[in-house]
């Protein structure tokens, strides 16, 4: 299971969301289970949550995706770095063919974009 964090969700992570922190426990205990924080988005869920992007940074369940050239690129076309590095995290690689679910506290704003999306409200 491949996992994106949007800001939405890494934010609420950090305000004790059950679902966030089911997402980061299985990630970090059970094989299989890969939880992602694109570096844009981290850096809006810092500025929404002050300690949010050193915190997760920390945990050995999340992996933070670089904006590399081409991510850079990608996000340089949107006007929301955040949501456009999440999208782009989230797009089939040769590791994963199916690419992977982006969780979210808001997912009315993925409607219609090419990503499966985890709702992370309770």
């Amino acid at each position: 299971m491949h996992i994106v964090l949007d800001e939405t969700a890494m934010a609420a992570a950090g305000q004790g969301n059950i679902l966030a922190s089911r997402l980061i426990h299985r990630a970090h205990a059970e094989s299989g289970w890969f939880l992602y924080a694109p570096a844009c988005a981290l850096v809006e869920a810092e500025r929404a949550r002050p300690g949010t992007a050193e915190h997760l940074a920390a945990l050995p369940g999340i992996t933070v995706v670089d904006l590399d050239l081409a991510a850079a690129l990608t996000v340089a076309r949107e006007e929301t770095w955040a949501a456009a590095h999440s999208q782009y995290a989230a797009q089939p690689t040769p590791d994963r063919p199916d690419g992977a679910i982006v969780a979210t506290t808001v997912p009315k704003r993925w409607e219609g974009e090419p990503v499966r999306v985890l709702d992370l409200n309770p």
